[in-house]
């Protein structure tokens, strides 16, 4: 499987980039982690700031990337068409401002894919009908490739060829559809450099956790002799919840280049495997997610907002609803259907874009703006569940006045079984300013937030079992999607949007929406 064009761009610079829908489904496409100011038009995700482009249509995305540089990428966002529908963005420095960590010899963008044997949009329908957990994939890839331990695909390797003695930078992307990664190359040791195309205090790890959505550069610093020898670079999933999940490993090889006068022998290179955690090692995903810190430079500071102008709490989870009229289903019982929610509502998607209506002032029929700041009804989170799991449902959005600085606690929940839920906000960058298991404490826990150097991010995994809490101002007038980037949790209803009003400058206004934006 082909992954899709790579789009190498610098900072500043200005992007239009034209789509064209070739095919059956109708499409949008989502530039995601671009903070996209003042121009959510472009931001891509269907029927939240566009309809879809269908079939025979076409439509320009036109945006300018602002103070940002690193690794992001592109991919469907509709249904599940990103299973095969995705590219990496490679955002260069500005011309003569050099990276903070030595240069590189070479660059190498690694995206880690899903592939399944059959119509994704096919295995979501059917679940959907069913109210059972979806199929789960067959393989994972690294650029489009499930290599050597999968049964028929030993000829489609990734192979990472290099020298010995040199620095490689690494671009990282997680392009799974429903999947937290680990991954690691046999004996090496990687530094990180970089998140969410943000720079951190650099650090050193064997093994990196990587969430659907998220993106990381890392250096590698090859051996500085010809090892006479061949490594696995491997993947495979960090699994907490209760569903079944796709167990298998994805490898690559790393492979030096053999200097031209050496002799060795002709054997077959020994080949070296790495040992990842095991499945469910929330202990490493702990430690390896606090060792994240920004740069905060003088160069590249963290802003963090020191006062909140607004506090949120919003529960993220499983639950259900009631089977159709007699029949049986095959969610948690046979009389419940698998959903999912924030403050106990599964967003219902419109049949028209949010954004659409929100800026013509039409948007009584489409949404009303009363989402829950806070749970209507609080229990232990974490311990024992109710026994009620149903949920609400309703297209519900949160209101920001221009500028608000937001504090947001998203408490994981332990309904149909505690799991890491890797939560995406579109438009921002915010900051990670703490984290914890059990319930999140309002009298002990704000004590201990780092508000000098938090990673500063756009998708952050919520604890299984535990709470995290980001901040971030509302800089950027439009309508903003914030889910979970496993897709089967926002098939189920775990999403909702931000509105942010226009400020009252010139450029503090959404730009008004272009001619060919489509139509539903």
């Amino acid at each position: 499987m082909a992954v899709g064009p790579r789009i190498v761009a610098r900072e500043g610079d200005r992007l239009l980039i034209k789509v064209v829908n070739h095919v059956q489904n109708n499409i949008s496409i989502h530039w995601h982690g671009i903070r996209q100011l003042r121009s959510g038009w472009a931001d891509g995700p269907a029927y939240i700031t566009q309809c879809p482009i269908q079939t025979g249509q076409s439509y320009v995305y036109n945006f300018t990337i602002v103070g940002q540089r690193g690794t992001l990428w592109w991919h469907a966002h509709i249904s599940w068409l990103r299973s095969t529908v995705y590219g990496p963005i490679i955002i260069l420095p500005k011309r003569s401002i050099p990276y903070p960590f030595v240069k590189p010899h070479k660059e190498v963008p690694i995206i880690f894919g899903e592939w399944f044997n059959t119509d994704t949009e096919a295995i979501i329908s059917q679940a959907l009908q069913t109210g059972g957990g979806p199929n789960v994939s067959d393989a994972y890839t690294i650029n489009g490739l499930p290599g050597p331990l999968y049964n028929c695909s030993a000829n489609d390797t990734f192979k990472l060829k290099v020298k010995p003695g040199k620095t490689y930078l690494l671009r990282l992307i997680n392009a799974a559809l429903n999947d937290e990664l680990f991954f690691s190359i046999a004996n090496h040791t990687l530094t990180v450099v970089d998140v969410d195309a943000v720079y951190v205090k650099p650090f050193e790890t064997v093994t990196l956790l990587i969430a659907p959505g998220q993106t990381s550069n890392v250096l590698l610093k090859t051996k500085s002799h010809y090892p006479n020898a061949k490594f696995f670079m491997t993947a495979r999933p960090y699994a907490t919840g209760q569903g079944t999940f796709d167990n298998s490993t994805v490898a690559g090889i790393l492979e030096y280049e053999k200097p031209p006068h050496l002799i060795v022998s002709t054997g077959k290179l020994p080949l070296f495997k790495p040992t990842l955690p095991a499945l469910n090692d929330t202990s490493f995903v702990t430690n390896f997610t606090n060792k994240l810190r920004s740069l905060a430079s003088a160069q590249f500071p963290a802003n963090v907002p020191q006062k909140v102008d607004k506090q949120f709490f919003f529960t993220v989870g499983l639950g259900t609803i009631p089977c159709q009229s007699n029949r049986t289903c095959q969610g948690p019982t046979n009389r419940t259907m698998f959903q999912a929610s924030i403050n106990n509502i599964s967003f219902v998607m419109p049949a028209t874009a949010l954004l659409q209506s929100h800026y013509s002032g039409q948007s009584n029929s489409v949404y009303s703006p009363n989402f829950p700041i806070y749970p209507k009804n609080p229990f232990n989170y974490t311990g024992t569940p109710p026994n009620n799991t149903m949920v609400s449902n309703g297209t519900k959005l949160v209101v920001l006045s221009f500028n608000t600085s937001v504090e947001l606690i998203m408490q994981d929940t332990s309904i149909l079984g505690a799991e890491s839920h890797p939560l995406h906000l579109h438009g921002f960058n915010f900051y990670v300013v703490g984290q914890g298991f059990g319930n999140f404490d309002q009298n002990k826990d704000p004590a201990k937030f780092n508000l000098i150097d938090p990673v500063e991010r756009n998708t952050v995994g919520v604890p299984s079992g535990g709470w995290v809490a980001i901040r971030f101002l509302a800089d950027n007038p439009g309508v903003w999607f914030m889910h979970c980037h496993l897709e089967v949790h926002t098939s189920w209803g775990l999403k909702m949007a931000w509105i942010v009003l226009d400020g009252k400058l010139p450029n503090q206004k959404l730009i008004p929406p272009p001619a060919d934006l489509p139509k539903c």
